[in-house]
This record gives C-alpha cells, structure tokens and sequence, in this order.
C-alpha cells in the first residue's frame, strides 16, 4: 500500500473557486483543487500556501481549516496499480496576491477563477467535491461524507 499526506486549498471569491487543471502522465486532464503532497517535516499549514503559490502564482492566508479526508482507492483502480490511501488536509485559503500564472514545469496547469454553477460539468476530482462540501457546510467534526467517483467526478 502507498500513503500520502496531501494539503488542499479551497479559495472562494465572489461565487467562484480557483481550480487547477490536473494533467496524468497519460495525457488525461482534470480539474482540481491548488493543493498537493506534504514534505517530509513540513507542517501542512504551511504546504498549502507553497502549492498555491507554486501551482497559481497567487500568496495566499489560511483562514481556517475546513476538514480531513481519508480515502483509500483499491490497486484496480489506483495510478500505481497498488492500494493507496490519501489523506488530504483541506483549509480555506484568502489570496492576498501575486499573479495568477500556471505551475513553472509540473502537472497543473490552467489555474483558473470558476464559477461554483459551472462546476458540476467539468471533469474533476473528487477533492473538489469534498473541498467545497467542507466550506459550504463547516461540519464540526471536520469531516464530510466521501464522494463517490463516477462519471465526471474521478478520483
């Protein structure tokens, strides 16, 4: 089995969300969340402003955390063809400056302002799901229930 600690921001701003554009080793693209793996003795806190930073252009402030998701996808389904489990750290994140750029030579591209009504038809992960169900209803408990991958929604 792989593991991975990964951190998420989930920057809103006048009805939209900033995206990114994630795309495989296959070619295959989907959008995602600015966000990403934690380094060994790096606190999450402060890996979310370096993916934003490093995946937008943007300098950002964490506001709060929103919530901790824990998901393990099986070896049939995974990249590596091994079961791997993600944990992903999600904060609400403030973009106080910079200028919105795509990533200097790595796998997101494209950040983009989209509106939250739009969405529903773009092909994207799962952690975009789960980031916006975690800021819209602020669950005490800091969890939300696992979406399902299907369709548009993939993991």
């Amino acid at each position: 089995m792989s593991f991975r600690i990964a951190a998420y921001a989930v920057c809103l701003e006048r009805g939209r969300v900033l995206l990114t554009r994630h795309v495989a080793a296959s070619g295959e693209t989907t959008w995602t969340l600015p966000g990403g793996g934690v380094e060994h003795a790096e606190d999450p806190f402060d890996a979310v402003i370096r993916e934003l930073s490093e995946e937008t252009g943007y300098s950002g402030v964490v506001e709060r955390l929103l919530g901790v998701d824990s998901r393990v996808i099986s070896a049939a389904v995974a990249h590596a063809g091994v079961e791997h489990q993600n944990v992903g750290i999600f904060y609400r994140v403030r973009v106080t400056g910079g200028r919105l750029r795509a990533e200097l030579d790595g796998a997101t591209v494209e950040p983009t302002w989209t509106p939250i009504g739009e969405v529903a038809s773009l092909r994207r992960s799962s952690l975009v799901e789960n980031g916006l169900a975690l800021a819209q209803t602020l669950p005490a408990t800091g969890h939300v229930t696992t979406t399902p991958v299907g369709g548009l929604i993939q993991h």
